[in-house]
């Protein structure tokens, strides 16, 4: 597995990179946003950890533009706590989120979470799921809407191959953060919330009037089949 870690305190990079080579994890540096978006172009990585306030080009708009081409998992590193912060990095695309100062038993924790849920398809015997106008390829982690590929981010795909692999099941928010951010997630639960509307919006032919991706009022959500 190899993981790309982006940020401009070089101390913090190189324990980070020590602590993740000694899990037997491949990773390479970077110290700033321009260079960040260029080494996603070019290599590919099976995670990116990418902090929020760097020289060059911020953490959200590296991650906004690296999201224009690919899906790979992102954990934001931040020493901003506030919730709107949160919202605003899972609005750019940020699969997770990580607020400094951090213990690095839970970084490790949190790239394994990642990790491990963006393969876990891969062993699926069905591959092709569609209903109406939505398909998912759980080998591929791709999503269609009408035939066309629509770019989701990893938790986002995870978020909607739970639903459509389970038509009809309504899931609170509590469980749709226990299954697909894992239960040691700290996270606020209006997460979920941001990555619904995230996935209508790419998904739903009028995400004002959703047809598949439905609210359950005062339970949680569902895929209508």
């Amino acid at each position: 597995m190899k993981i790309l870690v982006v940020d401009d305190e070089k101390l913090l990079v190189k324990g980070i990179k020590f602590n993740l080579e000694n899990e037997g994890y491949q990773v390479e540096t970077a110290y700033d946003g321009q260079e960040a978006v260029e080494r996603a172009r070019s290599g590919s990585f099976d995670l990116i950890i990418l902090d929020l306030m760097m020289p060059k080009l911020d953490g959200l708009k590296a991650c906004m533009m690296i999201r224009e081409f690919s899906t790979v998992p992102i954990i934001m590193l931040t020493a901003k706590s506030e919730d709107v912060d949160k919202i605003i990095g899972f609005e750019s695309g940020a699969d997770d989120y990580i607020t400094k100062p951090f213990n690095i038993l839970e970084l490790k924790a949190r790239v394994r979470a990642l990790l491990r849920r963006a393969n876990m398809s891969s062993n699926d015997s069905t591959s092709i799921i569609k209903i109406g106008h939505i398909e998912v390829d759980t080998k591929k982690r791709t999503a269609l809407k009408n035939g066309e590929n629509v770019v989701l981010t990893s938790k986002e795909y995870d978020l909607i191959e739970l639903l459509i692999k389970n038509p009809g099941r309504v899931y609170s928010r509590e469980n749709l953060l226990n299954i697909v951010w894992g239960r040691d997630y700290q996270g606020d639960i209006r997460t979920v919330d941001v990555h619904v509307h995230r996935v209508r919006d790419k998904l739903e032919m009028n995400p004002a009037d959703p047809e598949r991706i439905l609210t359950k009022w005062g339970v949680g959500y569902y895929f209508k089949e």
